[in-house]
């Protein structure tokens, strides 16, 4: 039976091609390795082929692409033999919608407001503008609208298994409304010149039967339905009277009458460009496949998580990751109904229930504590690491680098601010709108305020969400927590200082409307539905604006060092202090111990150890800059202008380097890394919306990247430059080594739960996604593992570039924290003393539970210690010892009160140690209880 809190979790990405048989295959693996539970991304029924599961378009079925409820059950027992938990990435934020997968999204486009599914989807019915009846728009057309039509590419089609029509954009589905059937049913037949047929006179009298606008409604429909699928000849006959609406090219009769039909859905057609300023449904970020659902609605709740108490009571499932559940409307809420679900399902003697959460912090921003939630999924733990690792007297180099080089300051509020205002301008603009419009309905609805004209609230507004420092605030329907006032307060005075216009109030009603002050005790009367709506809304837009702005915009602008653009990082970071380190540790210990800590997921912008070794550049400043001048005045031919326009720009040329020096092959250059660095480099172009966007795709200056990356990378066309970056690639890859053992050891030792990435056992050069979710070798890391029963060090740091000392290294970690699993769960963190004139170069500290104690010693900025990274660094070098008076450690202490271990005792063979010793005189502490 597996712990409540993990001991270790292994993150599968499961897919058609790696469904659940696979994962079983898996399982003796992760257990040898040390792993405690599976971590499995979203398995209930997706978009058919997709390649990560958050496309969700059943969270009642698990998904057959995977092997269905069969291979389920196969994963299921082969967890349990080996004694493995699981947890589920669940997404209660959205579904995928469009195609012809989601019946309730179907239904939806069939009923409109009308049905019972309406209620699960976030819709502004009334909002599309010159349309007599409210709808939804489905931004789905390649070309404009009226090509599609005229070109016959939309068309009406009868499903005679259902005795429905749906009007088909390719593989689109568009339900028509049943109220619609009996024109329908007339014009066909009077196109087939059936009239005096049997069958054309049972379908005019099915159609002459149901009278009214509204009629057959929902209750009469399946009737009308079942009663049009068995007439006889009634399928041929329709067949033939939709040409009435086929329409194409010449057939302007056609056009208009399909159009005519299609303008009276609950829908409206229109060019996919349209979503960034026209779209009425909430999307997750700016994808219009995937629409937001209204959790917050208890029938929503209930659906969505049928499958999941199932599995929970049947003990299949031991944890919870919930998906971006900043999108939602009210958290607080979702995670008490969500731990009210769990406890009717868990048996009473159940263990706790691991509960982590996708929650982006900002710079100084601390977790909210939700019931039942143990803490974050890690993204601001892998970037402690990051920043406590790095070397901090390389910054300042680096600085200066990117001023030069970008000829902007190397501040990030600039590019952020810059991103945001892009963000909003496009691919946010509806939402925005949407938002703006509400606010100008508030102020309008009473005369005190309704001279706040639209185009000042839009503007006010927009300075506030520009200013916002964070992703959200989590207000409730009652009153805002002191925390979030006083966010929504600082934010609109840094607004309010960048107003250039009379203020006239403006800013205090914006203030009010948001904490919902506006609607409080002896204030105007205004709308509290609407005041309540727009302050929740908001706080769903803040985080889909500063994610798409900050990691999908600044982080492919801003290149000073990549290694700190991290999904939950700044930037423009600094080093962080070893105390600072400390008090952090100590601080987590006791707040958040049983979150997870990543170093690498399916999100990150490129794997750990490729971040690693970029990270190392911050050692050696002076050799990177003088070798990246070299590399311009080498690569100068191989650039292509044509005009006005460089491809690549010199900034996006510096990231470049830095690019492939992280990920650049091991082995040396193969043959796919050129089309995997022509992939990263489309996509980080796109994604910072400078000289090319997705949506507005520049060919040539793409065309111009492609080739540049082409020829630099040529043997026959630029050797001079191919040797050099793969000189210094060498010397990084040995420090980025070096760096990810410390980074796994602390991972692995501070408090928290260490989560593993799939394949990242061995070194882990991906890039950003898809390139990170490539198919792993999992027999040939088993194989090695099994070889490693015991590992010679020295022998596996003489072979270092094969990976295996990080496989071994990784067991041994998860073993001790197997052996000591109460120690890891439920022990403190102490920092410990190092002396000596490298002292800051060690990390140094102890988790103690009761006698039991595990010191854990880490080196940091070794390139003075390794020749600059050409040699495995010497112990001997590092003029430094940890104090461990306080505990013995076999083979290094005899008793309490030892003196000073120095460093060259302690980094025998590798960059870290971990030992594990006694508190002497500590009592056995009482059993901590378990958040939940």
């Amino acid at each position: 039976m597996p712990a409540a809190v993990p001991t270790a979790t292994y993150r599968l990405q499961l897919t058609a091609d790696f469904n659940f048989d696979a994962a079983a295959a898996v399982v003796p693996y992760l257990e040898a390795l040390g792993i405690s539970h599976l971590y499995a991304s979203p398995f209930m029924k997706a978009r058919k082929g997709s390649t990560h599961g958050y496309d969700i378009v059943d969270h009642t079925r698990i998904n057959p692409e995977l092997g269905g409820d069969a291979g389920f059950e196969r994963l299921s027992e082969a967890l349990q033999r080996h004694g493995l938990g699981l947890i589920l990435d669940f997404v209660p934020n959205h579904v995928g919608v469009h195609f012809a997968d989601n019946p309730w999204w179907l239904d939806v486009l069939e009923w409109g407001p009308a049905s019972p599914h309406a209620a699960s989807f976030d819709i502004d019915w009334d909002q599309l503008p010159y349309r007599a009846r409210g709808g939804v728009l489905l931004p789905i057309i390649g070309s404009s609208y009226g090509q599609a039509l005229e070109s016959g590419e939309i068309e009406l089609r009868y499903d005679a298994d259902e005795g429905s029509f749906s009007a088909w954009y390719f593989e689109h589905r568009l339900p028509i409304a049943p109220e619609r059937y009996s024109e329908i049913l007339r014009s066909a037949v009077k196109e087939a010149g059936a009239e005096a047929n049997v069958a054309g006179k049972r379908l005019l009298e099915l159609a002459a039967r149901y009278k009214g606008l509204r009629h057959p409604n929902r209750k009469e429909a399946p009737a009308f339905k079942a009663e049009l699928k068995g007439i006889v000849g009634g399928a041929d006959l329709i067949a033939r009277g939709l040409q009435a609406y086929r329409a194409g090219p010449d057939r302007p009769a056609q056009v208009h009458a399909l159009h005519q039909l299609l303008e009276r859905q609950h829908y409206k057609l229109g060019h996919w460009r349209l979503a960034s300023s026209d779209i009425n449904y909430r999307r997750f970020f700016d994808v219009n496949t995937l629409a937001g659902l209204r959790v917050e609605d208890a029938g929503t709740f209930d659906a969505i998580h049928r499958l999941v108490r199932k599995l929970i009571a049947e003990g299949r499932l031991q944890g919870l990751r919930l998906d971006h559940i900043d999108g939602l409307r009210d958290p607080a809420q979702y995670f008490q109904r969500l731990r009210g679900l769990i406890r009717t399902a868990q048996a009473k003697d159940s263990k706790p229930f691991y509960l982590v959460i996708e929650k982006i912090l900002g710079e100084h921003e601390k977790l909210r504590p939700f019931p039942g939630v143990h803490g974050t999924t890690g993204y601001e733990w892998m970037n402690v690491i990051t920043q406590v690792l790095i070397d901090g007297n390389g910054l300042d180099p680096l600085d200066e680098a990117w001023r030069q080089v970008s000829n902007t300051s190397p501040r990030l509020e600039p590019v952020l601010k810059d991103a945001k205002r892009r963000v909003l301008e496009t691919l946010l603009a509806s939402e925005f709108t949407v938002l703006t419009r509400l606010l100008a309905r508030i102020a309008g609805g009473h005369y005190s305020t309704r001279d706040y004209s639209a185009d000042s609230l839009r503007q006010a507004l927009e300075l506030y969400v520009l200013h916002f420092p964070v992703y959200r605030t989590y207000l409730t329907s009652a009153a805002p927590s002191a925390h979030d006032r006083a966010l929504i307060s600082a934010t609109i005075e840094k607004a309010r200082a960048d107003w250039f216009a009379a203020d006239d109030g403006i800013f205090d009603f914006l203030r009010d409307t948001l904490t919902m002050d506006l609607i409080g005790p002896g204030r105007a009367a205004h709308s509290a539905s609407r005041v309540r709506r727009f302050a929740l809304k908001v706080q769903q837009f803040t985080g889909p604006l500063m994610a798409k702005s900050l990691e999908d915009t600044a982080f492919y602008r801003y290149h000073r060092l990549l290694a700190l653009n991290e999904v939950g990082g700044d930037p423009s970071a600094r080093a962080l202090s070893i105390d600072a380190f400390h008090d952090m540790m100590r601080s987590r210990a006791s707040e958040w111990p049983h979150g997870m800590t990543a170093t690498a997921t399916h999100d990150t912008k490129r794997g750990e150890d490729a971040r690693a070794r970029i990270l190392a550049l911050a050692e050696l400043p002076g050799e990177w800059t003088s070798s990246v001048g070299r590399w311009k005045i080498l690569n100068a031919p191989h650039l292509v202008i044509e005009g006005d326009m460089r491809a690549p720009s010199a900034a996006f040329e510096y990231m470049l380097y830095q690019a492939l020096l992280g990920a650049w092959p091991v082995g040396g250059l193969d043959g796919t890394f050129p089309e995997r660095m022509q992939a990263y480099a489309l996509k980080a172009a796109r994604e910072g919306k400078q000289e090319t966007s997705w949506l507005n795709p520049n060919q040539a200056y793409e065309a111009g990247l492609r080739a540049f990356i082409g020829r630099i990378l040529d043997r026959g066309a630029s050797a001079e430059f191919l040797g050099s970056i793969e000189t210094l690639a060498r010397r990084v890859a040995l420090l980025g080594a070096l760096n990810s053992l410390s980074q796994i050891t602390l991972k692995a030792m501070m408090p928290g739960v260490p989560d593993f990435y799939q394949g990242t056992e061995f070194w882990d050069l991906s890039l950003v996604d898809p390139d990170n979710r490539r198919a792993v070798n999992f027999a040939q890391r088993a194989a090695a593992l099994a070889a490693l029963d015991n590992p010679d060090w020295a022998d596996l740091t003489q072979h270092w570039p094969d990976g295996h000392i990080k496989l071994a290294w990784t067991r041994h970690l998860l073993k001790l924290r197997t052996d000591l699993a109460e120690l890891f769960a439920h022990g403190d963190y102490a920092p410990l003393e190092v002396r000596g004139e490298h002292r800051d170069h060690v990390i140094a500290f102890a988790r103690r539970r009761g006698g039991d104690a595990v010191i854990t010693v880490v080196g940091k900025s070794l390139a003075a210690f390794s020749q600059g990274g050409r040699t495995w660094p010497r112990a001997e070098a590092i003029d430094a010892a940890v104090n461990l008076k306080d505990y013995s450690l076999e083979g290094i202490t005899d008793a309490a009160g030892a003196p000073e271990v120095p460093l060259s005792r302690l980094f025998r063979d590798l960059p870290v140690a971990v030992l594990r010793g006694r508190v002497e005189g500590v009592s056995k502490p009482a059993p901590k209880r378990v958040r939940g």
